[in-house]
């Protein structure tokens, strides 16, 4: 048996701190992803922060931060199971923008547990194995965190799988107890990414140069084919189409 999920946090406590109508109403006067890291650090100041899972959406988002906010807070799930190109970026972010990143480790006694009874590689044999190791090692970490905060910024495109295609640029996270979620970069293209890093020379994992073009843990992750979708290289092995780990599903 799975340990109790000791980081499933209750997000009744938070009174909704604003009405769909109004978000509408912020989205409607934002123009640029810095229009809404300006809206958003000026709104919730401390009680925001950057979630990095240091893809290169990431390099570009915390870039554009520090310019509207040095003291700007950002935070990390590490899973136990990442690429050591990821270690790599997050120090070399960490060093450039002088960043004190806050790593957010899942619950020791339930992933020895959940290793214990169904194996360390348990992903591989179901996609109930994976998502539990998913919830353990990630949703749970996000959970504990966003609890503390009242926004969060991602770095969220739209075109990157149908369940982000109707994500707006700033919008309620129903799924965290109505706590505001801030998806600057909503609208950009892949290539516009790519671009914003070669011409600032930013700091980005070095796996991009692999053709991993969606960066997770390291044994849920390849690279993709030429043609392949952009995040076909997350649990390439299950059939699903719209596969998240649980971090960003639809409300």
């Amino acid at each position: 048996m799975i340990p109790p999920n000791n980081y499933k946090t209750n997000f009744d406590h938070y009174l909704q701190l604003y009405t769909q109508e109004e978000i509408d109403k912020v989205n409607a006067r934002l123009k640029t992803p810095e229009d809404a890291l300006r809206w958003a650090y000026e709104t919730f100041g401390d009680k925001i922060a950057k979630a990095s899972s240091f893809g290169p959406e990431d390099s570009v988002v915390t870039d554009m931060i520090i310019k509207i906010n040095p003291k700007a807070r950002f935070f990390t799930l590490d899973t136990g199971r990442l690429n050591q190109e990821t270690y790599d970026v997050m120090d070399a972010i960490a060093k450039k923008y002088n960043i004190n990143f806050e790593v957010m480790f899942p619950e020791t006694a339930a992933v020895e547990e959940m290793v214990r009874t169904k194996g360390i590689n348990l992903f591989y044999d179901s996609v109930e194995n994976r998502k539990l190791c998913c919830e353990i090692r990630k949703v749970r970490p996000l959970n504990k965190i966003l609890s503390t905060l009242d926004a969060w910024v991602t770095g969220l495109r739209r075109d990157q799988n149908e369940n982000r295609s109707h994500a707006a640029m700033v919008e309620l996270d129903h799924l965290h107890g109505g706590i505001v979620k801030v998806n600057p970069i909503i609208e950009w293209t892949w290539d516009q990414v790519l671009s914003y890093i070669k011409e600032r020379n930013l700091p980005y994992n070095k796996l991009l140069d692999r053709g991993y073009t969606s960066i997770g843990c390291e044994p849920c992750t390849r690279a993709i084919k030429p043609g392949e979708d952009l995040r076909a290289g997350r649990w390439w092995w299950e059939s699903d189409t719209h596969k998240e780990c649980g971090l960003h599903m639809k409300h």
